[in-house]
C-alpha cells in the first residue's frame, strides 16, 4: 500500500502531521510491513504556514503510482487552483485510488472535477468558494462518497486517516490505530 500526502508552500502544519503520524502507526500497531506513506510536493522542500521547512520524499509526478492520495490545505490553495500547470500535474485515478482532502484541499479536488455534483466539506472560510465550483457543501467534519473524501477542521484529519485505513485494510486495524491516540480514560 502506497499513500501520498501532498504538500505545497504554506500548507497547514497539522493537516500534514496528524495524518502522517496516524497512517505511519499502521506498520507498528497492525504489523503491516508493505505500508508506505510519503510526503510529496513540487519541490524538494516546502515551508509550512508556521514556517517549518519539510523535505519531501517524492514528487507529485508519483501520484499515479499511489493507492491513496491526501491533499493538505493552506492559505495558497486558492492560487494553486488557478494554476493550470500545477493542476495538470495532478494525475489521479478515482476509479482505483482513495482520494481525500483536508479543509481547503477540497478546492483542489473540485478543480480536478472530483467533487462535481457531490456533497463535500471544507473549512468555513472556503465554503462559498467551493459552492461556486458546483459542489454541495455541508457543515460536517467528514464526508465520504465512494473513493473520495473531504474533511474540515484540522482534527478531522483523524477521520480522514481512519477512512483510508478502514477502506484499505479494514475497520479493525483503523480502530487499533485510533486507540493508540485516545486520551487516558477514553479508550486505553
Amino acid at each position: 500500500m502506497k499513500i501520498a500526502l501532498v504538500i505545497f508552500d504554506r500548507f497547514t502544519d497539522l493537516d500534514l502531521f496528524l495524518p502522517w503520524d496516524l497512517l505511519n502507526r499502521v506498520r507498528s500497531v497492525a504489523g503491516v510491513e508493505d505500508w508506505q506513506v510519503k510526503i510529496v510536493g513540487t519541490k524538494d522542500t516546502h515551508v509550512s504556514d508556521a514556517g517549518l521547512p519539510i523535505q519531501t520524499m517524492g514528487t507529485i509526478d508519483e501520484l499515479q503510482e499511489m493507492d491513496a492520495v491526501l491533499f493538505t490545505s493552506g492559505v495558497l490553495v486558492p492560487e494553486l487552483i488557478q494554476d493550470p500547470e500545477y493542476l495538470s500535474q495532478l494525475k489521479l485515478a478515482p476509479d482505483r485510488q482513495w482520494i481525500g482532502s483536508m479543509c481547503s484541499g477540497a478546492l483542489i479536488l473540485a478543480a480536478l472535477g472530483l467533487l462535481e455534483g457531490k456533497e463535500a466539506t471544507t473549512y468555513p472560510t472556503r465554503r462559498k468558494m467551493l459552492e461556486k465550483m458546483n459542489v454541495k457543501v455541508v457543515a460536517q467534519d467528514f464526508v465520504s462518497d465512494g473513493r473520495i473524501a473531504t474533511a474540515a477542521g484540522c482534527l478531522a484529519a483523524q477521520q480522514l486517516a481512519e477512512w483510508v485505513i478502514a477502506s484499505t485494510i479494514g475497520p479493525k486495524v483503523a480502530a487499533q490505530v485510533l486507540r493508540t491516540i485516545q486520551p487516558v480514560g477514553k479508550g486505553l
